[in-house]
């Protein structure tokens, strides 16, 4: 169960970024499927995926409520969706990515695309830090109470954003985020893309204290702790932890990216990753995760190697 909601979430989320568009057909299907034949039933998608590619305008949530129909069992799983990415080429631009003006037209397009009256859960991509959290907090208590979304929760957003708005929603009596959603992994990014929030110490303390819920993306470093060259995550901290995590996942008897996910599952607040894997054994190694524990000593000497 998702902390503070009647959402019941498997332990892992499935990110469907591009599905519909680079991934479709029975392979789309095939990774469904096998998330789903695992447990699963938390999918993750966006208003904005996969706009970059061709044809890829609203393809992922289309694909979704596509494959639903097809397969059964919408209401045994969990959709998220996010509204409010910020405009670049292709895709729409407003001066405040999310006003209610904003989030109202993404919000309309997202319930028509998936064929659903009530989004499960909502997201806002991204933070705008010209708006004042008491605006979106109070919008977005609105569609809950229109009946349009369930719950919401921040994507991208700092903890000290999280903290200003989650005061404001307990001052008032209102619904608050119910998770935030941070670039994370084991391996800090080399070169960090300034527009997504990362998940460094100020974010860690704040969840500790806090224990709102994190779902994180790119929980495996684009599958750099599987042996994958990725130059946005090769540092040599980063070669350190790989390290830690190959010598780890040979004393535990699994696989390095297992050691990574169960980093991020072993902390003191709630962390559920979200997988972008695109390939069955990629999927079935990450569902792996599942079985490995991590003690508190184990975590800190695959951060820091004391």
């Amino acid at each position: 169960m998702l902390p503070n909601t009647d959402l019941s979430v498997s332990a892992l989320c499935y990110g469907c970024n591009t599905l519909g568009t680079s991934e479709r057909g029975e392979a789309a299907d095939a990774l469904m499927d096998a998330f789903r034949q695992s447990g699963g039933n938390f999918f993750d998608t966006a208003h904005v995926y996969a706009v970059w590619q061709p044809n890829g305008d609203g393809a992922s949530e289309r694909f979704l409520a596509d494959y639903f129909r097809r397969r059964g069992g919408r209401s045994e799983c969990v959709i998220a969706t996010k509204g409010g990415a910020p405009g670049f080429t292709g895709y729409r631009r407003t001066d405040q990515h999310v006003s209610p003006r904003r989030l109202s037209a993404d919000l309309d397009d997202s319930l028509a695309r998936l064929d659903c009256e009530r989004i499960d859960l909502y997201w806002l991509h991204r933070d705008d830090p010209r708006m004042p959290v008491a605006e979106i907090i109070d919008y977005l208590n609105e569609e809950v109470q229109r009946g349009r979304i369930r719950y919401f929760a921040a994507s991208n957003w700092s903890a000290a954003r999280l903290a200003e708005a989650a005061a404001y929603a307990a001052g008032r009596h209102l619904a608050g985020f119910v998770a935030s959603q941070p670039q994370w992994s084991l391996a800090r990014p080399a070169s960090p893309d300034p527009s997504p929030h990362i998940f460094e110490d100020e974010g860690l303390a704040w969840h500790t204290q806090s224990h709102l819920p994190v779902i994180p993306y790119t929980p495996t470093a684009s599958g750099y702790f599987g042996g994958a060259a990725v130059e946005g995550f090769d540092s040599p901290e980063n070669q350190a932890r790989r390290r830690r995590a190959v010598e780890l996942a040979g004393a535990k008897g699994c696989t390095p990216t297992q050691i990574a996910l169960a980093y991020l599952m072993c902390h003191p607040f709630p962390v559920i990753p979200i997988l972008g894997t695109r390939r069955l054994n990629h999927l079935a190694d990450a569902i792996g995760a599942l079985d490995v524990t991590l003690s508190p000593e184990q975590i800190a000497y695959l951060r820091d190697g004391r």
